[in-house]
C-alpha cells in the first residue's frame, strides 16, 4: 500500500509519527456507457446551459444555489479566505467510551502505521486504548479540510476512522411504528425464541458478493464465446461536432492542409460541400494524371535525345580510327 498522508498522534506531552493507509477499496464491477451499435465510449462534455458553449476547467466558478434560487459564485479570493488547514497533526481532544459513538456517525476508514521512531508510543496507544475500552476523539485534516474522527484498535492496528457531523444524520420520522404497547407479551416471547433459534456467530468468510460474481460470470462467459471485439482508439472515426463528415471531403481538407490552402467547410445540410469536395478531387485527380502524362513524354523525349547523341558519337569515333589507319 501506499502511504496517503504523513503526520503525527498528538496527545499529552506524546508525540507518535504515523503513515495513514486507506483501509477501505470497493470491488464492485464497473461498467462503461457505449454505444450499443458499434461499442464506442460515451463521453461527456462540460457545456453551459444558458450559452451552449463547451467550457474549459479554467473557466469554472464554483457556485452555491439558496433555497430561494439564488445563485452565488464564489471566486478563488473568496475560498482562500475559508478556514482550511494544512496541519499533519491527529489531535486527541478526548478519550470516551466506546459505546457512546454511534456507528451511524462512522464515514471512512484508515490505517496508521507507526514510522521506526514512533514504534513504542504507537504501541503504548494501542494498548491503552484496548484496555480502557474507549475511542480517541480526534480533529484531523484531510485534504486541507478538518473533520472530526475516532482512533479505535482492530487486528493490533489502530485505524483513524472519520465521522459525519450530527446535523447529516437524517431523523427517522416514521408514523407507521406504532406503538409498543400494541404488541402482546407473547408475540415478544415468540419473536426472542426465533432470534434464539437462529442465533450464530459471523464469519465473514461464509458471506460473498452474489451480484459480484454472477456479473463476472457472464462476463467471462462472453469472452470464452468469443463476444467481444477490440475498442476503437479515440480518433479513429470521422466524426467532428456529432456529424459523420464525407469521406471525400475530408480527404480534399487533409490535401489542403498539407499544401498550405484554407480549409473547406468538411459539410452542410444539403450536402453541398460533399459535392464540391468530390469535384475538387477528381479535378485534382486530373491534374495529377495530366502532369504523370506530361512527366512520361519528358522522359520518352530525353530517352531518344540521350540515344541519338550516343549513336553520333559512335559514328565520329569510328571515323577518326578510320583515318588514323590510312595515314
Amino acid at each position: 500500500m501506499r502511504a496517503m498522508w504523513k503526520g503525527a498522534v498528538s496527545f499529552g506531552l506524546v508525540n507518535v509519527p504515523v503513515k495513514m493507509y486507506t483501509a477501505t477499496q470497493s470491488h464492485d464491477v464497473a461498467f462503461h456507457q457505449v454505444h450499443r451499435k458499434d461499442g464506442g465510449r460515451i463521453r461527456y462534455r462540460r457545456v453551459c446551459q444558458v450559452c451552449g458553449e463547451e467550457v474549459a476547467y479554467d473557466e469554472i466558478a464554483k457556485g452555491y444555489e439558496s433555497p430561494e434560487g439564488d445563485l452565488v459564485v464564489l471566486t478563488d479570493e473568496d475560498l482562500a479566505e475559508l478556514p482550511v488547514t494544512g496541519s499533519r497533526e491527529i489531535d486527541v481532544e478526548r478519550f470516551v467510551p466506546s459505546e457512546q459513538i454511534d456507528p451511524m456517525l462512522f464515514e471512512k476508514s484508515y490505517y496508521l502505521e507507526p514510522e521506526k521512531s514512533g514504534v513504542k508510543p504507537y504501541a503504548l496507544l494501542r494498548e491503552a486504548l484496548k484496555a480502557s475500552d474507549r475511542m480517541a476523539l480526534v480533529h484531523v485534516a484531510i485534504r486541507s479540510r478538518s473533520t472530526l474522527a475516532v482512533l479505535r484498535v482492530r487486528d493490533d492496528v489502530i485505524v483513524l476512522q472519520t465521522m459525519l457531523w450530527p446535523d447529516e444524520i437524517r431523523q427517522a420520522d416514521f408514523d407507521t411504528l406504532g406503538d409498543l404497547d400494541e404488541l402482546r407479551p407473547q408475540e415478544l416471547a415468540m419473536a426472542s425464541s426465533l432470534i434464539e433459534s437462529m442465533a450464530g456467530e459471523y464469519d465473514p468468510d461464509e458471506f460473498g458478493d452474489e451480484y459480484r460474481e454472477a456479473v463476472v460470470a457472464v462476463v467471462e462467459g462472453k469472452l470464452d464465446k468469443g463476444e467481444s471485439s477490440k475498442v476503437e482508439e479515440p480518433g479513429t472515426s470521422s466524426v467532428d461536432s456529432g456529424q459523420v463528415l464525407d469521406l471525400m471531403a475530408a480527404l480534399q481538407r487533409s490535401v489542403d492542409a498539407a499544401k498550405g490552402k484554407p480549409a473547406e467547410s468538411a459539410s452542410t445540410e444539403d450536402g453541398s460541400s460533399g459535392k464540391a469536395a468530390k469535384k475538387a478531387a477528381a479535378k485534382s485527380t486530373t491534374k495529377a494524371a495530366a502532369k504523370k502524362t506530361a512527366a512520361k513524354k519528358a522522359t520518352t523525349k530525353k530517352a531518344a535525345a540521350k540515344k541519338s547523341t550516343s549513336s553520333t558519337s559512335k559514328a565520329t569515333a569510328k571515323k577518326t580510327v578510320a583515318k588514323k589507319r590510312s595515314a
